[in-house]
């Protein structure tokens, strides 16, 4: 690595710092402000423990706000970097001395494919790892949490409901579970059976909920027979134990469909094939592509704004920063609006894939419009 390379690198890596501690620090900041009484309801906690669960909250969270913030952070710390050489006239130098303004800003570029990297690896490995830790709520004391689960879809099409799950103990309080059968079209169950238990707990041993109390009552199939309620109630069977693909780290971030952004590319597929509603199903399916594409824009975004904010004049920087945040914003709206579009029937069918890949398809072609264009 030259000279030259190192010099444009450091400048690059230290606007990386500062850009995101200042804006990882402002979103936590905001979030803290607004939610600061519901770290401080628990009566029984004292000063350092809330002050330890604050911390604890923010730190998980930060892998969250690093996702969403990553190409904004990446487009901060190149105006940065390049602005401080613009000002003290570098770039000029560089020019003087026959060196290209695309060589100049070649370092950048690679640095901003390593942090892509990063920024997959947080999505694909740290995110999903941390998922049940990252669902709860600002209001829930670490060690104690627990949810209402509401038919929670498992491999074999079975939905599982709940009174409360509590995360320390792997245990449901009042589980009922409705056993399905998939019909010869694709988006049909039928019931086939109730499973009740008081309570269900998992054994990790054996990968199967242990049931107290646990019954399971047949659903007789539509035009048979409809027994009364003496042999309804005869039909009942006990059941010790019950089996499914759910575990205990699953359920937090299964039991609602936002928490569907903080499962694994592999999970996601999973889901998929387990055959889900229309609408569910194009959820997922555009939060895989959207896990292809949001790299891809980031350095879109990037490749947009370098050619704007290498200019020699000092006077001219002020005006190249606002366009290069000008043009972040315009992707980031177009982004969000086709994440919106893309589970929503538009041209009369439902394409997750379009609307996904529709930012690149935009930007891509400027940002090289515009590299090819640089004046070097």
């Amino acid at each position: 690595m030259k000279i030259l390379d190192k010099y444009v690198a450091k400048n690059f890596l230290i606007g990386y710092v500062i850009a995101f501690g200042v804006l990882i620090g402002m979103r936590i900041t905001i979030d803290l402000f607004a939610n600061l009484d519901e770290f401080t309801e628990h009566a029984d906690l004292n000063t350092m423990a809330v002050i330890a669960n604050i911390i604890t909250y923010y730190s998980l969270q930060s892998t969250l706000y690093f996702r969403d913030f990553a190409g904004m952070i990446t487009v901060v710390a190149a105006a940065f970097s390049l602005g401080k050489m613009v000002r003290y006239n570098e770039l000029i130098a560089m020019m003087a001395s026959g060196v290209s303004l695309k060589r100049v800003i070649t370092p950048i570029v690679v640095l901003a494919v390593a942090f892509s990297g990063l920024l997959i690896i947080d999505q694909e490995v740290i995110i999903p790892a941390l998922g049940p830790k990252l669902v709860r709520g600002s209001d829930a004391v670490p060690g104690k949490e627990s949810y209402k689960v509401w038919f929670i879809t498992d491999a074999s099409g079975s939905l599982i409901s709940a009174k409360k799950f509590d995360v320390a103990s792997s245990t449901f309080d009042d589980l009922i579970v409705v056993t399905r059968s998939k019909k010869s079209d694709v988006l049909l169950w039928e019931p086939t059976g109730i499973i009740e238990a008081r309570k269900a707990t998992y054994d990790s041993k054996s990968q199967t909920w242990l049931l107290t109390d646990g019954f399971s009552t047949p659903i007789p199939k539509p035009g048979l027979h409809q027994p009364g309620r003496q042999n309804a109630a005869a039909s009942r069977t006990p059941l010790l134990a019950y089996r499914t693909d759910l575990t205990p780290n699953d359920i937090p971030i299964r039991r609602k469909a936002e928490h569907k952004s903080l499962l694994s590319s592999l999970q996601l597929s999973q889901l998929a094939s387990q055959g889900t509603q229309l609408k569910d199903l194009a959820n997922l399916y555009s939060q895989k592509h959207f896990r292809i594409t949001d790299p891809i824009m980031n350095l879109v975004m990037l490749l947009v704004c370098l050619p704007v904010l290498v200019c020699r004049d000092p006077k001219s920087m002020k005006s190249a920063i606002a366009i290069s945040f000008a043009i972040t914003a315009a992707s980031l709206i177009v982004g969000f609006a086709c994440r919106i579009l893309a589970t929503e029937d538009v041209f009369g069918r439902i394409v997750p894939e379009l609307w996904a890949w529709l930012p690149v398809f935009i930007f891509a072609p400027i940002a090289f419009l515009e590299i090819d264009s640089m004046k070097t």
